[in-house]
């Protein structure tokens, strides 16, 4: 089965061609951070015309270089929720327009299943159940994956996102959007104990998080460094900070598998991507006879691919949707078959 799908819910328009829910046969993006990157972050009226400039281009683009017809494809997909309402409209009307033209199923898809589904494409012999630790610029979660549809939040941020402090730390840091990669860069020279920075604790509920006074105690360290005169070390408050949501997010994610008797850890989302989560997920996870699944770098931040590997086991389960399909800016992970 072929897939093709579509991802625009933020200021990645990407474009795929997947097969069967493990295969990439293209998988197109193109990103509008520059831009955003001139206002120190997305501004989502630039976002979405920049999705309805290269949408079309995109789908011509992937399937010349799949060598596909559009006679070849069984069904369309798109993330529908969660994010920005305007992007993510770009893309929901684009998917049903050319659903409703090549007369094939459209597979709404939750960006966050989205996001977990990588795995799949990265490691073909990964199955359900396990525990999943969904780390992005709008999401904090840790999930109960029981089956390909079938999922549960048993932990989530109550306040920030963890992608959302590191962008915060970037700017208040003058390194520029987005601020995953910077920070990640510079921290790696630093010394991760210079700054005590704090690790929440929720009470009652020992798998929610909270980053707000992380970011507060960041923005409080620069300033106070600026109005005294205080030589500020970059690199270690970068070290530090990524220590502190290292610690925030890894023991959470091995305590949650531990008391769910699975065996298997997967991380997903742009956050994922950092050097000091990635080592502490493997330390942590060795150590505590855990296999750990996390997806290659160009697959933890937005893609099309990771939309049509979910969408395949979305339609093995019934989940399409017809022209009345909308676009949703927020969503739980288990509305998808009443809002699809």
């Amino acid at each position: 089965m072929i897939i093709l799908s579509v991802e625009s819910t933020c200021d990645e328009t990407a474009i795929a061609l997947v097969k069967d829910g493990r295969e990439v046969l293209t998988d197109q993006i193109f990103s509008s951070a520059d831009l955003q990157a001139v206002y120190g972050g997305v501004v989502p009226e630039l976002a979405s015309r920049s999705h309805v400039e290269v949408i079309y281009q995109l789908t011509d683009r992937a399937l010349a270089v799949a060598g596909i017809q559009r006679s070849d494809i069984d069904a369309v997909a798109v993330s529908f929720a969660p994010g920005l309402i305007g992007a993510v409209l770009v893309g929901v009307n684009f998917a049903k327009s050319v659903a409703s033209a090549l007369g094939v199923p459209l597979i709404p898809v939750h960006h966050i299943r989205g996001h977990m589904a990588a795995n799949y494409l990265a490691y073909p012999q990964l199955t359900p159940p396990f525990v999943c630790l969904a780390i992005s610029g709008g999401n904090s979660m840790i999930v109960d994956v029981r089956g390909y549809t079938d999922m549960e939040i048993i932990g989530a941020t109550r306040d920030d996102a963890a992608g959302e402090c590191f962008d915060k730390t970037a700017r208040v840091l003058g390194l520029g959007y987005p601020g995953g990669k910077p920070v990640d860069q510079l921290s790696q020279g630093g010394d991760d104990t210079k700054y005590a920075l704090p690790v929440s604790q929720v009470a009652d509920h020992p798998y929610d998080m909270s980053f707000s006074g992380l970011k507060t105690a960041v923005i409080n360290i620069v300033h106070h460094a600026e109005q005294t005169g205080e030589e500020l070390d970059k690199a270690s408050l970068c070290a530090s900070f990524a220590r502190a949501v290292s610690d925030s997010l890894v023991p959470r994610a091995i305590a949650a598998v531990k008391e769910k008797g699975y065996s298997k850890l997967v991380a997903a989302g742009g956050v994922a991507a950092n050097s000091r989560i990635r080592a502490d997920l493997e330390r942590a996870a060795a150590e505590n006879g855990i296999e750990l699944f996390v997806p290659p770098l160009r697959l933890c931040g937005d893609n099309g691919a990771m939309v049509g590997a979910q969408a395949y086991y979305e339609y093995l389960a019934g989940n399409t949707a017809g022209s009345d399909l909308n676009a949703y800016a927020n969503m739980e992970l288990s509305e998808v078959c009443a809002k699809g």
